[in-house]
């Protein structure tokens, strides 16, 4: 089970930018955090990308896509949703806690 959840909007732009943007072939979706300090996720950053699977990665599979997670990391992002806010202002991923509704991006 994989501990962020990702909407159907993101699940669609992802699969969007593989298709479109020249992805290298066995790269997958990468989701981390970068920052912060100490034992709290105060601080934090959160990340997506397209990357290489390492060996210090958990790998999750989610509608065909290839997720990986740092194993260091799967602490920070439980419980996280990754969504994609299309706006007249701005358009991109978005981290949300779903108990706060607060964006973490």
């Amino acid at each position: 089970m994989i501990p962020v959840k990702i909407s159907e909007e993101a699940i669609r732009e992802v699969k969007n930018i593989m298709e479109n943007k020249n992805i290298p072939e066995g790269y997958g979706l990468r989701i981390g955090v970068r920052g912060g300090g100490g034992c709290s996720a105060a601080g934090m950053n959160y990340m997506l990308g397209f990357d290489k699977l390492k060996d210090s990665d958990k790998v999750f599979e989610v509608e065909g896509i290839p997720v990986y997670i740092s194993k260091s990391h799967v602490m920070y992002i439980i419980g996280m949703e990754v969504k994609f806010h299309e706006g007249n202002d701005a358009k991109g991923f978005i981290f949300v806690n779903p108990e706060t509704e607060e964006r973490l991006d």
